[in-house]
Parts: structure tokens; C-alpha cells; sequence
């Protein structure tokens, strides 16, 4: 059973190419990618900072924030 990665990032031009490169990536066989615009599901900003997100793009897999690039702090999300 494939493994939940989640992919959270914010829209900026920073985040979507490492959606592109990063999460298009990942093996569907071995993970689930579920993608978060943490601009438009602000509800989901507590979420992702409870996971040890700082800022964005992240990668959170097995429960272990990957921080990607620098695209925006989460505290400037909400």
C-alpha cells in the first residue's frame, strides 16, 4: 500500500516547479501525493505547521518535513 506524501506549497513560482520536479517524481507504486496551496486551504496552515512545516515548498513524508527551496515562511500564510 503506497505511503502519503504531501506536497504543501503556496503558488508562488518557487513552489510550482518544485511541485513539478518533486512531487511528479515520487513513485505512484510506492506513494500517494497529495498536494496542499496552502493559499487556498488556509484551514490546512495549522496542519502543516503541527507537521514541523516552517516554510514552503515542504515535502512531508513518513511524517518528516522536507523543506524544498524558500518560497514563503508558513508563518506569512496564517
Amino acid at each position: 500500500m503506497p505511503t502519503t506524501a504531501t506536497f504543501y506549497h503556496a503558488g508562488c513560482p518557487v513552489c510550482v516547479e518544485a511541485e513539478r520536479a518533486i512531487a511528479a517524481a515520487l513513485d505512484p507504486a510506492r506513494f500517494r501525493v497529495e498536494i496542499v496551496h496552502l493559499g487556498q486551504a488556509k484551514a490546512r496552515v495549522a496542519e502543516a505547521r503541527s507537521l514541523g512545516v516552517k516554510s514552503v515548498p515542504a515535502l512531508v513524508l513518513d511524517g518528516v518535513p522536507l523543506h524544498i527551496n524558500f518560497g514563503a515562511r508558513l508563518d506569512d500564510l496564517g
